[in-house]
């Protein structure tokens, strides 16, 4: 692959991380340097480790994986988005949401934003390309488009309120649906 053809790839594999990552900064939890350095850390990481993975498993079991990763991405970007949605409508005090910048929720997104990586790295041992050069351009892009959409993400929630976690929750909705659909169409 040519450098400006990775670099293409890279922008399409991120959108998604930075979609997910403008969402997150609007519910307001990811308000300080340490909860935006988790969340672009571990989308770049997984966006980077993904298709070293993909690669590593071959053509062997590609049918097997393109059977129901997309079900995979849309379940767990459903599950979250439903959660924020719900938590929004939670009285004052009866629930606190999800960091999505911690624990299980951080580790459930960023797989559900770095399957389509896994895909490309299939693709690369297809060809039979090197997957190391592609991996780390993917992975940096996609944090620092995490980075770019938590940024962005923060003058949003401000301006949004108290209907961030609701748009939030939304905009994995909508992420989760546009994986299935391509997919399956």
């Amino acid at each position: 692959m040519q450098w400006y053809e990775v670099l293409v790839v890279a922008f399409a594999l991120s959108l998604d991380a930075f979609a997910v990552s403008l969402a997150a900064s609007t519910t307001g939890h990811v308000t300080d340097r340490r909860a935006a350095f988790r969340l672009s850390f571990h989308f770049g990481l997984f966006q980077f480790l993904m298709p070293v993975l993909g690669w590593s498993l071959g053509t062997s079991i590609e049918h097997v994986i393109s059977a129901f990763d997309h079900w995979i991405a849309f379940a767990l970007l459903a599950f979250v988005g439903i959660r924020m949605i719900r938590t929004a409508f939670t009285p004052a005090g009866g629930g606190q949401a999800d960091d999505p910048s911690r624990g299980g929720v951080l580790i459930m997104l960023a797989i559900a934003t770095s399957i389509d990586a896994l895909a490309v790295g299939l693709s690369l041992a297809m060809i039979q390309s090197n997957v190391w050069y592609p991996s780390i351009v993917i992975g940096v892009v996609a944090g620092v488009m995490s980075i770019l959409a938590i940024v962005s993400g923060a003058r949003v929630g401000r301006w949004l309120g108290g209907k961030a976690q609701v748009v939030g929750g939304l905009v994995l909705l909508i992420i989760g649906v546009r994986i299935l659909a391509t997919h399956l169409a």
